[in-house]
């Protein structure tokens, strides 16, 4: 599967969802629904993709315009080390966080996520960038998405894993373990140690 087609698929898909929310024709509903269908086909069945049933299926809880997921990040250093964690899903290591929920601000969503996959109790005190996940590695998605890097400071708890993660430890950011891309890369690490020197350098972005 080509980057292009899975972004075609995805506008296709984003298209098809917004109409249908917005169409009070059924002749513009089935064609919206035709449109998506075809976008699922577009998927189906390509490398690790999921079925024509099962791609609808997910698309299908999409509801109103349809906008890019946000996904937080939290950059915790200590003594010049940056706090990883190890996920239980794939064995890799990350950058903590995850999808931001519904009703939280983005500090109270990464500061939560940190506490819940590492024990550690942060403040959020800088947003160091804000990324298009397709366009810094991160592999294919069949979601757009946002990523937002927070620097975050230590206010207390005690490092322990959670049922998401299984090991908690700071890196030197020149020695990183084996990564999980989707979610952050080392070169995303790097930047953000760079941000925590230089807690003055502009927010990056795109």
């Amino acid at each position: 599967m080509t980057d292009r087609r899975l972004e075609l698929a995805r506008r296709l898909h984003a298209l098809a969802r917004t109409g249908l929310h917005f169409c009070t024709s059924e002749y513009d509903r089935e064609r919206y629904e035709e449109i998506e269908r075809i976008a699922a086909e577009l998927l189906a069945g390509s490398d690790a993709s999921p079925s024509l049933e099962e791609l609808l299926g997910l698309w299908r809880h999409e509801r109103g315009y349809v906008t890019p997921k946000v996904e937080v990040r939290g950059a915790v250093f200590r003594d010049g080390r940056v706090l990883l964690v190890r996920e239980r899903a794939d064995g890799l290591w990350t950058l903590p966080g995850g999808w931001a929920d519904v009703n939280e601000s983005p500090a109270q969503a990464v500061e939560k996520e940190i506490e819940q996959e590492s024990g550690l109790r942060t403040r959020a005190v800088k947003l160091a960038a804000l990324y298009d996940r397709s366009r810094h590695g991160h592999g294919a998605s069949l979601f757009h998405g946002w990523k937002a890097f927070f620097l975050c400071e230590i206010q207390g708890g005690e490092l322990r894993g959670s049922y998401e993660t299984d090991a908690v430890e700071f890196f030197d950011v020149d020695a990183l373990p084996p990564m999980s891309l989707g979610r952050s890369t080392p070169r995303q690490v790097l930047r953000m140690s760079e941000h925590w020197r230089e807690r003055g350098a502009p927010t990056d972005f795109d």
